[in-house]
């Protein structure tokens, strides 16, 4: 017997209809869309009744969420020899963004002028390289082993195809700007990955955030049940500590860096990290909005960023510049976000109710001048580093633009907030 159930469910920018069908404990869940006359399907793995027939559970998409990281990784950038600029430039070095203009928009294609000394930097061809090295090594560190649902519950989050791999891909490229090969990199890399997967496996669950979506799918506990996503989450911390010390190459990368690495990952998710963070934010976040916003959203990227120094030997400055950096650029991701969150409701004549954030207890206006405070200062914590080659550097500038742009546009215009949706669905 079939059941069918209508859900409604908040997507990245739109309100849409699903339906559930074939819904039972010992088959697969089909998701069909309903509207513009697309079917999305997609089968689950069989789970036990507890969770399948969680009633929140919600439907998902992933074909949009595969169009939105394309549009991620097609973004290029420029790398200024200055930081006093914050332009990005198309062919003929015409001017595309400037903050004041409160337009965000990707960039397809930028082109350098040797004689303005700008480099040109791919970060399409950067970006998808090392998601493609990066998802086949975590498919490699995680196989499945007994008792298989604990693995099959770590590898669902762990190996989703739609995530960025923002966290390690930040970390490489601070390894490789003090010239750390790729191969005594990528064990630090695919830890960041398992502990970043963890921590957002326990921040979705019902007494934390209380998400049944991420990425356009079901979350780990909606599908495997709250008790297995803990577990999963628990395992992924010091399994991710194992595999720096198991595969680490020791001939090239010495034990006293690979020590030091340990400890700032204990430390960015600890009780001084995202832990306080998270424990803020459910409580009197609103309060203490700056500290949040720094140890929920930033601590990650700050964490990425440093360890990448950290690895290399750089010198204590380098290390807490790269701190600095990659906290800046975590949070200036989030309030970018959500600007386009709060325009969008805007546009659409509804209040937001989420979360308290910068944006909804300051005003979109004042996240925009806070969008481009932050741009400007991780950019300016870069300054020097083209002491190693402009070339080295260029995927850290990359990704300051790369978190303001990302393809969304952000307008005033309400006439335009379609274009905005539209945007937003890449």
């Amino acid at each position: 017997m079939k059941t069918s159930i209508h859900l409604d469910v908040l997507n990245h920018t739109a309100l849409t209809m699903y339906k559930i069908s074939s819904l039972n404990s010992s088959s697969s869940l089909r998701i069909l869309r309903l509207g513009n006359n697309k079917i999305a399907k997609q089968r689950l793995p069989t789970k036990p009744s507890s969770a399948i027939n969680n009633p929140q559970l919600q439907g998902f998409n992933t074909s949009s969420k595969q169009k939105q990281l394309n549009a991620m990784i097609s973004f290029t950038t420029v790398i200024p020899s200055s930081s006093s600029t914050s332009d990005l430039y198309l062919t003929r070095n015409r001017p595309i963004f400037r903050y004041h203009q409160r337009a965000f928009r990707c960039s397809a294609s930028v082109s350098a002028s040797p004689s303005s000394n700008q480099i040109q930097f791919d970060l399409k061809t950067y970006w998808k390289t090392l998601i493609t090295e990066i998802n086949q090594k975590l498919d490699e560190a995680i196989p499945v082993k007994y008792p298989d649902q604990i693995y099959e519950s770590m590898r669902y989050s762990v190996l989703d195809k739609a995530a960025k791999r923002a966290p390690p891909i930040m970390f490489i490229a601070s390894a490789e700007l003090f010239g750390v090969p790729r191969r005594a990199a990528f064990p630090t890399a695919c830890a960041l990955e398992m502990v970043h997967a963890a921590s957002l496996i326990h921040d979705d669950l019902p007494y934390m955030d209380n998400d049944f979506t991420r990425r356009g799918r079901p979350t780990n506990h909606a599908i495997y049940g709250e008790d297995m996503a803990i577990l999963a989450g628990d395992a992924l911390f010091p399994l991710g500590f194992q595999h720096i010390v198991t595969y680490t190459p020791t001939d090239i990368i010495p034990e006293s860096r690979i020590l030091r690495v340990i400890s700032e990952f204990a430390r960015a998710v600890g009780s001084t990290g995202m832990a306080a963070g998270q424990f803020l934010d459910l409580t009197n976040g609103n309060k203490n909005l700056e500290f949040v916003q720094e140890k929920k959203f930033g601590e990650m990227a700050e964490c990425s960023a440093a360890c990448g120094g950290l690895l290399a030997g750089a010198d204590d400055e380098e290390v807490a510049r790269l701190r600095r950096y990659g906290r800046t650029v975590g949070v200036l991701y989030q309030m970018v976000d959500d600007v386009l969150k709060a325009k969008e409701m805007e546009g659409e004549g509804k209040k937001n109710r989420e979360k308290m954030s910068y944006v909804s207890v300051n005003g979109v206006d004042k996240g925009l001048e806070m969008i481009e405070e932050l741009s400007t200062k991780a950019k300016k914590e870069l300054d020097g580093f083209d002491k190693y080659g402009y070339e080295k550097v260029a995927p850290l500038y990359s990704f300051v633009d790369y978190a303001v742009h990302r393809g969304f546009v952000v307008v005033d215009n309400q006439d335009d907030v379609s274009d905005a949706r539209e945007a937003a669905s890449l």
